[in-house]
């Protein structure tokens, strides 16, 4: 599975988990720090972290293991770095604060059906 497929197959689990205004940024051309970002938010702790789960359990048993995971403990934000591939689950109110998507305003995104 190829980085661009499995950014995709990371933001669909988080809409099968009712994830909203789940986006894909393409950074490969932008930046260093990863390929691609995964963002999208959930609405209370519970679901932050189920979407966060859904994401952890698909690709550890395909034996694809993050590099680090952060925020589970308050699930504000939890980011899952794959190195490539940076998946950042918001609450609206942390996400609006950092407004990732404003500060990548130049990277393309990738479309997603939701």
């Amino acid at each position: 599975m190829n980085l661009k497929k499995r950014a995709i197959k990371a933001a669909e689990l988080a809409i099968d988990k009712k994830a909203s205004d789940t986006v894909i940024l393409e950074l490969k051309e932008l930046s260093s720090i990863a390929d691609y970002f995964v963002i999208c938010s959930g609405d209370n702790p519970a679901q932050i972290k189920a979407i966060a789960e859904a994401i952890d359990d698909y690709f550890s048993k395909k034996k694809i293991l993050p590099l680090g995971k952060e925020g589970m403990d308050f699930a504000r934000w939890v980011l899952i770095d794959y190195g490539d591939i940076v998946i950042h689950v918001f609450d609206r109110e942390t996400r609006a604060f950092y407004d990732l998507e404003k500060f990548w305003i130049d990277a393309p995104r990738i479309p997603l059906e939701q």
